[in-house]
């Protein structure tokens, strides 16, 4: 038998065992090989380019992944954790855990090889790392990333849209504005999908020495919640000026993804719309939202009622305390590429700045609310308890939300909080979007959004002297 038609029978078993693999829970039809490039044809390792053809049982659309296979007669032991079984003759693997292989994908980019379809691409004057050893990271969950030192780092997306994935469609317009609130692009790998073209890959800078906003954040509320009688202000480790600090980041990011692309308007009764299809369909799959349905299409009809056009730019998308980190220059805004199972019109479809301070107030509530169902779980199992730790997360949460704001008001020059009934519009299809998640994949974690919403549509029904 052909490579080809050895390995889709063994991907059928192996692919739902990857945690990037986009359809754990749904039973494999079958795989096929939608295209395969030889990358290294002589000694060891060979090295194919795949792209992949997912079906599923439930004759849903085909999934399309892309995969580095690497093959050996005897791949070294730290490699056997990747093993995906032996075809044509020889041990087939990820590929991407095995330096010799990282190290042709980095020489690729340098010298802006071609082979096939497949496109390495470097940016103009960018410093890719030589003479280190690439190395898999091991905290993404949907793509999977290689750093070679502290200079360069790969991000290969494993699922697959055709089209240009705004991830890298965001970098480049940053980079021609020359933002220093993103990791610079130094490359990229495109390719062709369904004879549309597809982005496989980005290589970045990397941010040495960086922490993660969220890791941060809770850091931060564990210090106030071990605390016994200080305010959120007076704990060594208080997150509010980091907070700001983030704020003004963001609004740069915007006001540079304004310099670098068209601008554009949406009319507020097709915004209010959307977000009234969506908590229908919401409602239906997680009836403890339809207590709440009325007060938030309130809000939704709020917005519909606005007189004027809605300003829209290109926005993250996806924005949250995860997306960020803090290097010792500053705040970093990462991962540009929307919310991952949208589609790629969605995602790359103009929108309010809004979308993304609405994703950043969200993370403030998580950060906090989260932390204290580790300490007090009974604040989710008893609807009559209160306790002095709750009203810490919500002094906590209220303060990093506000200092957020001021720092956006301060470079954006108009406060996100004067447009209130937008904003609290966007926080709440954010939040009716988090109980649906919650509900499918960490039902332990919907009572968090849930409670954001009775907070949001009570402070609505109060503004509008209910």
């Amino acid at each position: 038998m052909s490579l080809d038609e050895e390995l889709p029978e063994l991907l059928r078993e192996w692919l739902p065992k990857q945690r990037w693999f986009a359809a754990k829970a749904r039973p494999v039809r079958s795989v096929a090989i939608a295209s395969s490039t030889p990358l290294v044809t002589d000694g060891e390792p060979l090295v194919d380019h795949l792209l992949l053809t997912v079906e599923l049982d439930d004759d849903s659309p085909a999934q399309h992944y892309q995969l580095i296979v690497a093959r050996r007669e005897h791949p070294r032991g730290e490699l056997e954790h990747v093993v995906i079984g032996v075809a044509g003759g020889l041990v087939a693997y990820d590929g991407l855990w095995d330096p010799d292989v990282t190290e042709w994908l980095l020489d690729a980019i340098r010298t802006g090889h071609t082979v096939g379809d497949l496109r390495f691409v470097p940016e103009p004057g960018a410093e890719i790392a030589q003479g280190a050893t690439g190395r898999v990271l091991g905290v993404e969950q949907s793509n999977t990333s290689v750093s070679w030192g502290e200079q360069s780092i790969l991000k290969l997306f494993r699922r697959l849209q055709p089209g240009v994935n705004p991830d890298l469609e965001l970098h480049r317009a940053l980079r021609s504005v020359d933002s220093h609130e993103v990791a610079a692009l130094q490359g990229a790998i495109e390719g062709v999908l369904n004879g549309e073209p597809v982005t496989l890959g980005m290589l970045q800078d990397f941010a040495a020495n960086s922490a993660d906003g969220w890791s941060m954040a809770l850091a931060s509320v564990r210090d106030l919640l071990a605390e016994g009688d200080l305010r959120a202000d007076e704990v060594g480790g208080d997150f509010a000026a980091e907070a700001s600090r983030l704020g003004e980041t963001v609004a740069v990011v915007h006001a540079e993804l304004r310099r670098a692309l068209d601008t554009s308007q949406a009319d507020p009764r097709e915004l209010a719309g959307a977000w009234h299809d969506r908590l229908t369909a919401s409602v239906a799959e997680v009836p403890a939202l339809a207590e709440h349905a009325a007060p938030i299409r309130a809000v939704y009809d709020a917005v519909g009622a606005l007189p004027d056009p809605i300003p829209t730019q290109r926005v993250h998308g996806d924005l949250h305390l995860g997306q960020t980190l803090r290097t010792p220059q500053g705040w970093l805004v990462i991962d540009f590429e929307g919310e991952p199972a949208a589609p790629l019109a969605e995602r790359v479809r103009p929108d309010s700045p809004l979308r993304d301070v609405a994703g950043m107030l969200r993370s403030f509530d998580y950060a906090a609310f989260h932390q204290l169902a580790e300490w007090d779980d009974a604040v989710w199992t008893d609807p009559d308890h209160e306790s002095q730790l709750e009203w810490r997360a919500r002094e906590w949460a209220d303060r990093n939300r506000s200092a957020f704001c001021d720092g956006y008001a301060l470079r954006a020059g108009a406060d996100p909080r004067d447009q209130a009934v937008l904003l609290r519009a966007f926080e709440l299809d954010k939040a009716v979007y988090e109980v649906v998640y919650e509900t499918r994949f960490r039902p332990s974690w919907a009572p968090i959004p849930l409670a954001s919403i009775s907070r949001l549509t009570a402070d609505a029904q109060s503004d509008a002297g209910v």
